[in-house]
């Protein structure tokens, strides 16, 4: 008679053995992601490839346009349009794919983590879990997964706002370009340059887009040069007045400490840029044996603390509340101050391996 299974009845060994069921989950989701990031790599060489050769030769034709028939100019033009689309796209795509894989890797870690402190080792096999605590775990679990749908929605609302919106204006002026080639050759001129002053602002917005979804500088640099970049940008587009000061020895923290620290300073600088009505902020990390702090103030509108935490929870919305749920995750603290009229100071502390 084969042995049957028993499902655990109790509620922590219930909890552990999801657990376990997740880890095996997202360990097969990083397999899968390490062969996509692979294959989309080597599309991309390709894809570059063929956009330097469309370059080269769109260069030779407008140095003499006028020997060029209109159909083929028009065949040029099209598919080295086409070209840095579908390069700016798959590149959008390996980076989406990179985060995606930096995010599974904290989830697992963060799964171990779960399954340590309910003493179990990693053993998928194992259908015998004895396990301990769990409200606290369960709770931990919930905010993981609350925070990965809350990054989901916002990229998809900047997605849609931006990158998607640019594209379907490209589409139009492409047919307006299409049309006048048969009309009328100087039109068709014009509006090929302004085609393509839309589409050198539309790979800028494709740029900047990647570098929120996910700066390859953070990876290659580190969090220090990425967060001071980050500062000046921000001040040169918001009219800002943002400066970024380091106390302390600069050094590489661990990738997800990094992140963390990056994300948060990335949302609230977002929040001082749409809603404070700031002249200046200041944004401070200190970095100490164990520990970093994060310090980002503005003379700003201000906001009553309490009211807004609790409109949040109500509302499920993102922003500080995820922000907290995130670093707390990690082991750190978050503290806000604020009050109507008089600027708002956040502090967060993370462990430092």
């Amino acid at each position: 008679m084969p042995h049957e299974v028993m499902e655990p009845t109790n509620p922590s060994d219930r909890l552990a053995a999801d657990t376990v069921a997740d880890y095996e989950q997202v360990q097969k989701e990083l397999k899968e992601i390490e062969i996509l990031v692979r294959q989309s790599n080597d599309e991309v060489s390709k894809l570059a490839q063929r956009n330097v050769q469309l370059t080269n030769k769109l260069r030779q034709m407008e140095m003499n346009l006028d020997t060029y028939p209109r159909k083929d100019i028009r065949e040029v033009y099209t598919a080295a349009g086409d070209a840095q689309m579908r390069l700016f796209m798959m590149r959008g795509q390996v980076e989406q794919l990179q985060a995606r894989q930096q995010n599974l890797e904290r989830i697992r870690a963060l799964l171990e983590k779960v399954l340590a402190a309910l003493g179990q080792g990693i053993n998928p096999g194992s259908s015998r879990l004895a396990a301990t605590g769990g409200e606290t775990q369960t709770a931990m679990i919930a905010r993981v997964i609350e925070a990965q749908e809350s990054e989901r929605q916002r990229l998809a609302r900047q997605m849609h706002d931006g990158p998607a919106q640019s594209l379907t204006n490209l589409i139009l002026q492409a047919e307006i370009c299409e049309r006048a080639f048969d009309a009328d050759a100087g039109r068709a001129r014009s509006e090929l340059g302004t085609l393509k002053n839309s589409v050198k602002g539309t790979f800028q917005k494709v740029r900047e887009f990647i570098f929120d979804l996910r700066p390859m500088m953070l990876d290659d640099l580190g969090l220090i040069p990425t967060v001071r970049r980050y500062v000046q940008e921000f001040r040169d587009k918001s009219g800002v007045a943002a400066t970024f000061s380091l106390s302390g020895k600069e050094r590489r923290l661990a990738p997800h400490t990094e992140v963390t620290i990056f994300r948060a300073v990335q949302g609230l600088l977002k929040n001082v840029q749409e809603h404070a009505h700031a002249s200046k902020v200041q944004v401070t990390l200190t970095i100490q044996d164990n520990l970093a702090t994060t310090v980002v103030e503005d003379d700003g509108a201000g906001f009553d603390v309490d009211q807004m935490m609790a409109s949040a929870q109500e509302h499920r919305s993102v922003g500080l509340t995820a922000m907290r749920n995130q670093i707390e995750l990690l082991g750190g603290h978050i503290q806000v101050e604020s009050s109507a009229g008089r600027g708002t100071r956040v502090v967060f502390e993370l462990p430092v391996e």
